[in-house]
């Protein structure tokens, strides 16, 4: 069975995080969840769910503030990680290697031990100070990936749209089970 990490932080766009949750279920993928107190707060504005009810979504899921969890160590095999969505405060403290709390210090284990980590960041405009972290990031393994919706398959709804996000994520992830929609060029 594969396994990942999932984080999710306090920038909007809780719902990616949820139906990445929902995906890697269905696809047999063991989630380890970390939200965040402002990711937990996120879910509750953005989509009505308790922590509770976040974390019954994965398979596991810790408190950020569990630094001795088992995902903090590079002896945890797992596939990669996933921070949907990802502040731009969760940014930086991965790009500085800082792993203040749990869901940063997953992350720092996932650069490490050279395990795919795909940061869903959100936030617009970027700063020079998000430029430099997200190229940081990136310098270090990571994949920086803000979840930018695709018009080109003509979706009909925000489902689709953050679907056909998800998707890509779960593709990009190694997850064999995705179904990005590929682009058919404009004859097809």
């Amino acid at each position: 069975m594969s396994r990942l990490v999932v984080g999710i932080t306090g920038a909007t766009g809780a719902v990616y995080g949820l139906r990445l949750l929902q995906r890697l279920r269905e696809a047999g993928v063991q989630t380890h969840l970390v939200a965040t107190p402002a990711g937990v707060l996120n879910v509750h504005h953005e989509l009505g769910l308790d922590r509770r009810e976040l974390e019954a979504l994965a398979d596991v899921a810790y408190s950020p503030s569990d630094i001795g969890a088992a995902i903090a160590s590079g002896s945890f095999a797992c596939d990669g990680m996933v921070v949907a969505p990802c502040s731009m405060k969760t940014l930086a403290a991965i790009a500085h290697g800082l792993g203040d709390n749990l869901l940063t210090r997953a992350a720092d284990v996932a650069l490490k031990e050279r395990r795919r980590l795909l940061l869903m960041v959100r936030e617009t405009p970027f700063n020079l100070a998000h430029l430099r972290n997200m190229t940081a990031v990136t310098e270090m393994g990571g994949i920086v990936f803000p979840p930018l919706p695709a018009f080109y398959h003509r979706p009909q709804s925000i489902d689709e749209l953050v679907d056909d996000t998800v998707e890509r994520a779960l593709a990009l992830l190694g997850v064999s089970q995705a179904r990005p929609r590929p682009w058919g060029g404009l004859g097809g």
